[in-house]
């Protein structure tokens, strides 16, 4: 995979996958503005499977599970521009505005699609990353107008954008049942749990009397068995779909579960 990025700052940058498949699964500690410029990206989440293209505008809030799958297309790399609203910069922005936020973080993915307010000041980014270096303010100004477009474009992202809160201590039992196959350190399930990692283990031991790495593996598997047999999905789809990093893994754990290789699977039902 030939991947190449270049920066704005830190918080803006063109990222380029060459390559004909990049795959992924991330927790997003920042909420992500991102703009299309050629390519396919699926992102899959626990209730939601979202597909964006050429020109696609979107944004991702903090704190969320996805398996990311990034495609080149017609010829073109997978491009995007991405643009990280970190904490920092919006409680700058939301200083003084007098915001009452509802204290909850929100999964939905927010599309954008061809508007030429928020178009325009995504495309006035270009010719920066061709320079040596931009002054910070710059960069600052993007920012900021970037958030001003998207509030008038939604006034549900105030609710997002301006809520600053860790996650708190929610059910561990509900929230593991949902998002089982994102395949994250065990400590970023403990955080959007709102626990340390040794209450996170103990935690989920009480949960399901075994240990979460025994657990996470049986319940991919459950749901990869699934997926061929009731959705007629190919192995390949099903393995990094499911929290697997690569074929041979998830054919070998799943014969062993199963006794019979997943591609077989596939082919008798």
């Amino acid at each position: 995979m030939e991947y190449q990025a270049r920066y704005i700052t830190e918080d803006i940058k063109l990222s380029s996958y060459e390559d004909k498949f990049f795959r992924s699964d991330i927790m997003f500690d920042q909420h992500m503005l991102v703009w299309f410029l050629s390519g396919e990206t699926k992102i899959v989440q626990a209730d939601n499977t979202y597909l964006f293209g050429k020109g696609d505008i979107f944004l991702i809030p903090r704190n969320q599970l996805a398996t990311i799958i990034n495609y080149p297309k017609d010829g073109e790399p997978h491009k995007t521009v991405v643009m990280h609203l970190s904490l920092e910069i919006l409680k700058n922005f939301y200083a003084g505005k007098n915001i009452v936020c509802q204290s909850q973080e929100s999964s939905k993915i927010f599309r954008f699609n061809n508007h030429p307010l928020l178009e325009s000041c995504l495309l006035s980014l270009m010719p920066y990353f061709e320079m040596a270096s931009v002054p910070d303010d710059i960069a600052s100004i993007k920012i900021t107008e970037a958030i001003s477009i998207l509030r008038a474009l939604n006034r549900e992202i105030d609710h997002v954008l301006a809520n600053f809160e860790a996650p708190g201590k929610i059910d561990l039992a509900n929230y593991m049942e949902k998002n089982f196959m994102f395949n994250l350190p065990l400590e970023k399930f403990g955080y959007l749990t709102g626990r340390s990692l040794t209450t996170f283990k103990r935690d989920f031991k009480k949960a399901f009397t075994m240990t979460p790495q025994r657990w996470l593996t049986f319940k991919r598997l459950e749901l990869a068995y699934y997926q061929l047999a009731e959705k007629k999905k190919k192995p390949l789809e099903v393995c990094y779909e499911v929290g697997f990093e690569n074929l041979s893994h998830f054919s070998y754990a799943f014969k062993k579960q199963f006794g019979i290789a997943p591609s077989l699977l596939a082919q008798l039902i």
